[in-house]
């Protein structure tokens, strides 16, 4: 019998932390939290002091009765989850819930994952700290009261199903307000002239912009016609050393932004992978606000510097967190292991890894030495002056390692080298450009801008951005979109050998990808609580929230008494919005009226999404026609659809023809547009639209899925038509009446099975349990 038990949340962490103990030492998972506030009711005993009611949900009752089996054996509990204030309460619930003797029960933490942080920790335990765990009680109990108080308003005033949180609303609001200023955006153009100019020796080109822009083509014309006779010489020649400092090492946030500029992972996936590198024991805790480095850290950075780059790559620098109430750990995200260039992981643990190693080796490096030139070009008789502006590295420095991207293509820095010139040296214009160019609007959000955006507000902590930001999609209040963008023509000029030549050009504006855009739903529930709600969604509201967490975790306030406050100023609102009634649904919309039927046109948000409604419902005439409804075509907003939009909509379904005898028709459906012929359907491709798809294209895309079908087809039976052998994206399978079957692994031939076989297979799968894929696919 084991005389010590250590239980952690994960796993993979337990088999990691299982190898620096010895004998003696039994290790187990909790696999996260072992209950949590009732599922399916309020969970919160506002009469009785906001006390949360707690239930282990039935999954993991199997686990609390192995774990209640375990402890009781132990001689000593060793509680080890992570040290943030979620794993302090999860080390609180494991207590509560096993009924621990606080005697033989000792709480450890620690921040990586290694055979010394480890054994520190066993010689240095604690108790339970509650204070953080009131502060995470505090914000489960808060998001649960809005969360639940909220949601029921949203589905009778909006549509079903739909659901609010604290810090998720706040984050749609600001993509939803983007959105708003890139719709009102209205872009200026103006002129930018740029020359090159040949040197003396007659053979090397020096590139310069004019250091003003022209606003009309006018202006920028009459320049061009004013340089034809006129001569340009270097006027002036300034260098100035300049100095570049490292970035410091990673938090939560500055690591999901690099890895998204970087790396291209979504903020969720930065932290799974995150997490699997911290539980191998190759990284530090990936829930943190702070940028320090342990004095350990420091002396291995330093030694791995000069050992690799040499002395005057190396300084020692110290980082301040500048987040208030830094609190989700005590250090930055760092490798345990600074001088393991690679770990043995997956590739894209170790692109994560790599990107870790290098941002904390660059953090303890010199400054990079650059020089950068200003050359001057005068133009006789003007007061405009062309200007080149070039950098060279005179020390790379931690350039030699790492340079942190920006998220804005407008911040990156353009330099180029200059070639050697001379004051008063005479130059040859060859050829003057003047291009029209166009303010930029604002930019749409990514992930990891959203991230920046939250924390620069003081809005969530590190370990609820990327929950965040995956809820408001998973509920479809944002999605993640690819645009194309659209076409713009713009002017160009150019003078050379004397000649003015005026030319149109076009290019494509407004491409956008992996950016983040509200849907209408996003928009009409950020609307409807901004009005009725605007304390949940002012920013100020929800830093202040934080802080008061934070005040909790110290000690310094009373976590009910922060949720008594803040209820009974929250529950009356609620009562008012609940009661007050509306001549119109919310998010509803008029166009206009029918001319042919001089019935109004709304848009509103309907039972499945975006519709426009014809008529209405409520008239008077109770032989009047219901009203008629027809959903948005994918890219179309209940904010900007026009009426003749609107109107084109009733025009689905649509008869497009005639094919083997069969109609064949277009139309839009719950999943997008669509053709359907004999019973068969198939999906309308984003090129084409279902208003004005041709028979032709309609019949290619009938064949189309015919010859897909027929590559799938394995085989069929006589008895029972229904029964069905096809080949899927993961192999062969037998399909019946709606239902796929899995092939057991000991078929190694699909296409010599007999009725009998496939009528087997389904058979033996009607007593096996149903699949957790049930449970979720209706969203509650």
């Amino acid at each position: 019998m084991e005389k010590n038990l250590v239980i952690v949340e994960s796993p993979a962490k337990a088999k990691t932390i299982e190898k620096f103990l010895g004998k003696g030492f039994k290790v187990v998972s909790s696999y996260g939290h072992i209950r949590d506030l009732e599922p399916k009711a309020f969970g919160v005993d506002v009469e009785n002091n906001y006390k949360p009611t707690y239930v282990i949900p039935p999954e993991k009752k199997k686990l609390v009765t192995e774990l209640q089996a375990e402890a009781h054996k132990a001689a000593t509990i060793w509680l080890a989850s992570d040290e943030d204030r979620e794993g302090e309460a999860i080390s609180w619930h494991l207590a509560e819930v096993l009924e621990l003797d606080p005697q033989k029960t000792k709480r450890i933490v620690f921040h990586e994952i290694t055979r010394n942080a480890i054994l520190q920790a066993i010689d240095n335990p604690r108790g339970i700290d509650l204070n953080l765990v009131d502060a995470q009680q505090a914000r489960r109990v808060l998001d649960r009261v809005v969360g639940f108080e909220l949601s029921p308003i949203l589905w009778k005033k909006i549509k079903p199903a739909l659901s609010a949180g604290r810090v998720q609303s706040v984050a749609v609001r600001l993509i939803v307000e983007r959105e708003r200023e890139i719709g009102a955006f209205v872009s200026e153009s103006y002129f930018r002239v740029t020359g090159d100019f040949l040197l003396p020796d007659g053979k090397t080109i020096l590139k310069a912009e004019l250091n003003q822009r022209f606003q009309t083509e006018a202006e920028a014309k009459a320049f061009l016609e004013s340089c034809r006779k006129v001569s340009f010489c270097i006027e002036d020649i300034a260098t100035k050393p300049l100095r570049k400092s490292p970035a410091p090492p990673f938090t939560t946030s500055t690591l999901q932004q690099e890895a998204a500029r970087k790396l291209g992972y979504s903020v969720s996936q930065t932290m799974m992978i995150a997490q699997k590198l911290y539980e191998a024991g190759f990284i530090t805790y990936m829930r943190t606000d702070s940028v320090n480095l342990s004095s350990l850290a420091l002396s291995t950075a330093k030694a791995a510097i000069i050992d690799i780059y040499g002395e005057k790559y190396h300084k020692f620098r110290t980082y301040t967190t500048k987040s208030k109430g830094a609190q989700e750990a005590h250090e930055a995200i760092r490798p345990t292991y600074i001088e393991q260039e690679s770990v043995s992981a997956s590739a894209q643990e170790n692109k994560l890894y790599s990107l870790i190693r290098k941002r904390t080796l660059a953090s303890q490096m010199a400054d990079a030495e650059l020089e950068r030139t200003t050359i001057t070009i005068d133009i006789s008789g003007k007061a405009e002056k062309f200007v080149a502006v070039g950098e060279v590295v005179v020390f790379d420095g931690f350039l030699q390692v790492y340079y942190e991207s920006v998220d804005d293509e407008a911040e990156k820095e353009q330099s180029e080298l200059l070639p050697p010139v001379n004051v008063d040296d005479k130059l040859s214009m060859q050829i003057l450009t003047a291009t029209e160019r166009f303010a930029q609007r604002p930019p749409r959000y990514t992930e990891a801008s959203l991230v920046r955006r939250l924390e620069e507000l003081g809005i969530g902590r590190p370990s609820t951005y990327a929950p965040t930001i995956h809820t408001i999609q998973n509920r479809e209040y944002v999605v993640k979109v690819n645009l194309e963008g659209s076409q713009r023509k713009f002017v160009a000029m150019t003078l050379s050998n004397g000649k003015l030549s005026v030319r149109e050009k076009a290019e494509t504006f407004g491409a956008d990808k992996n950016k983040l855009t509200p849907t209408d739903i996003g928009a009409v529930v950020t609307d409807f609580l901004t009005e009725h709600f605007p304390g949940i969604l002012d920013y100020n509201f929800t830093a202040n929230v934080e802080k008061e967490f934070d005040h909790i975790a110290e000690g310094n306030l009373e976590w009910t008494d922060a949720i008594d406050r803040f209820y009974k100023v929250f529950h009356p609102i609620v009562e008012h919005a609940s009661s007050s009634k509306s001549t119109h649904r919310v998010g509803e919309r008029k166009l206009g009226d029918d001319p042919e039927t001089g019935l109004p046109v709304f848009v509103k948000i309907g039972r499945f999404g975006p519709v426009v409604q014809l008529g209405m419902a409520n008239s008077e005439d109770k032989a009047a026609a219901k009203p008629q409804f027809a959903s948005l075509m994918k890219g179309q907003s209940i904010e900007t659809i026009s009426l003749e939009e609107a109107l084109k909509l009733f025009e689905l379904p649509r008869t497009i023809g005639e094919f083997e005898g069969k109609t064949l028709k277009a139309a839009i459906g719950r999943f997008g547009p669509y053709v359907v012929h004999n019973g068969v359907y198939v999906s309308i491709p984003k090129d084409l639209s279902p208003l004005s798809i041709s028979i032709e294209e309609a019949i290619e895309l009938i064949e189309d899925k015919r010859r897909q079908n027929a590559e799938r087809f394995i085989k069929g039976f006589d008895e029972d038509p229904k029964l069905q052998v096809l080949k899927g994206r993961f192999g062969p399978y037998v399909a019946y009446d709606g239902k796929n079957y899995k092939l057991p692994k000991s078929i190694s031939d699909p296409a010599a099975l007999t009725y009998a076989d496939a009528k087997a297979i389904v058979d033996s799968a009607g007593d096996a349990p149903k699949t957790a894929r049930t449970k979720f696919s209706k969203r509650k």
